[in-house]
């Protein structure tokens, strides 16, 4: 997965995470080890980064920022690219129920903030069509 959609569905899982642990709603163990490593991991290289996602919920995030931000973190490094794809692997897996939403509202905003290029529209479109596929494993899993 690209760097720029993977460094978008980590900060959506980890602000979905964030949200249902506010709302006192469980979260699964596995999901939540990966997004406590993850920022443990982005911290040692952006701690600004972190800070202003863990600030998310009080307080607005420039999501295309904080993309760019985790974007270069994980180019630069290794051991953050991998605890992005390992996120990214664990909510796509087992994805928290807000996650669909939160993808959707990061879409949005890097679509009404980014410059019209191609890179970020191709972004845009793979976190939004991440996040559809989101929404239809929850519906299935509602079905059965």
């Amino acid at each position: 997965m690209e760097p720029l959609t993977a460094g978008a569905i980590a900060i959506g899982t980890v602000i979905a995470t964030k949200a249902l642990e506010k709302t006192g709603e469980k979260v699964g163990e596995t999901l939540w080890n990966k997004t406590g490593e993850f920022l443990v991991t982005l911290k040692k290289h952006s701690p600004h980064t972190v800070v202003a996602i863990e600030k998310v919920l009080s307080q607005p995030l420039d999501y295309g920022k904080a993309v760019l931000e985790v974007e270069s973190a994980a180019k630069a490094n290794p051991e953050v690219n991998q605890a992005v794809q390992e996120l990214v692997a664990q909510a796509e897996a087992n994805p928290p129920l807000n996650l669909a939403q939160v993808l959707q509202d990061i879409a949005q905003a890097l679509k009404s903030q980014s410059p019209q290029n191609q890179t970020w529209i191709s972004t845009i479109e793979k976190i939004v069509n991440f996040a559809q596929r989101d929404i239809n494993i929850q519906n299935q899993n509602i079905s059965i």
